[in-house]
């Protein structure tokens, strides 16, 4: 059995912004950037509705306050107040839809795809995306609460 917070990281991702709808997100501490939007998809509704065997698509766009040569996603997945990291496929942001060196003043769209598989376990949870530059400062930081289902 997948452990619950990779359950919840593998259900976020992305792709196709076209069919992405705008979420309310919490900022839990972007410095060197500023989000603009946060999209997910499919989610219409919040939270969103991670059902087991299908994909979804998440697409960040933010402003970056800073340059930077990298920069490299961490994710948790938030429960009872407690923040457990689980790996990602791919935490380099620049294989993720940015085109690096990050440069000040620019607005980028960072990407990623990942399945909701359907052995994992149906629970609530908030998920926390972090992506932070090479001084490991955050360029954004977005929590969603989400229930991944049958």
């Amino acid at each position: 059995m997948v452990p619950a917070p990779l359950a919840l990281l593998l259900a976020l991702g992305a792709a196709a912004p076209a069919l992405a709808e705008p979420l309310r997100f919490v900022d839990c501490g972007s410095i060197d950037g500023s989000i603009q939007e946060v999209n997910v998809s499919p989610c219409p509704t919040q939270p969103c509705l991670l059902h087991k065997g299908t994909s979804y698509s998440i697409n960040v766009t933010f402003a970056s306050k800073i340059e930077s040569q990298g920069s490299k996603a961490r994710v948790y997945g938030e429960m009872l107040h407690v923040d457990i990291p689980f790996p990602i496929p791919e935490p380099d942001g620049c294989k993720s839809g940015i085109q690096c060196p990050i440069q000040k003043g620019h607005s980028y769209s960072y990407l990623n795809k990942l399945p909701v598989k359907s052995e994992y376990p149906s629970i609530k949870l908030i998920v926390k995306w972090e992506l932070v530059d090479d001084q490991d400062q955050m360029l954004f930081c977005w929590k969603i609460p989400v229930q991944i289902t049958s």
